[in-house]
């Protein structure tokens, strides 16, 4: 055993924190106390951008699934910071959506790409993960925009909780999966 990480923390963050925007985009946008979404935000921002970090200053992975997971999380978790932030000081989210648009490109090219380089056990569902992921950075502006129109924000906040669910997936099969690769991991203080 070569590597031990910790993307099933990344996975299943990613989860929560866009179901979370799943509601928010459902029952939030557009209404008054939009500051207690908050702590959500905050606690999926805090988590992904901490550990995006170290994965990304730390390469503890093989290869470039460094930087799809590692800067990948470090651009999701500054995004949900800022959302949260904002939502809690009453801010206009115009600015966070035009990033949120370079960042969804970005996924959406990592997305192609993993499918591209056959990355993964299963390159097909996680690109396409990204690739979904992305979109909701792409189409941010415009929803924003459009938050009056109730059907518009119920079939976004769908397409978001069905991304959710496929990280949720990846995310759950991936503790399966190391719980039993890992069980018999020593750490070296202990060899």
């Amino acid at each position: 055993m070569n590597i031990i990480d910790f993307l099933t923390l990344l996975l299943v963050n990613m989860a929560g924190g866009l179901f979370l925007l799943s509601l928010f985009v459902y029952r939030g946008l557009g209404y008054e106390n939009q500051k207690n979404w908050t702590p959500g935000f905050l606690i999926a921002g805090f988590i992904a951008l901490i550990n995006g970090l170290w994965v990304m200053w730390n390469w503890p992975l093989p290869g470039s699934y460094n930087v799809a997971y590692g800067e990948m999380s470090v651009l999701f978790g500054i995004l949900f910071l800022a959302f949260g932030f904002s939502l809690l000081k009453d801010l206009d989210l115009f600015s966070i959506t035009i990033y949120a648009l370079f960042c969804g490109v970005s996924a959406t090219v990592i997305g192609v790409r993993i499918i591209n380089l056959g990355m993964t056990k299963t390159p097909l569902i996680s690109g396409v993960g990204f690739i979904l992921t992305g979109l909701i950075g792409v189409f941010s502006y415009p929803i924003l925009r459009l938050k009056k129109y109730k059907t518009l924000r119920i079939i976004m906040a769908i397409i978001i909780l069905l991304i959710a669910m496929q990280w949720a997936y990846t995310g759950y099969l991936a503790y399966w999966d190391h719980l039993s690769t890992f069980s018999k991991w020593v750490p070296i203080t202990m060899k």
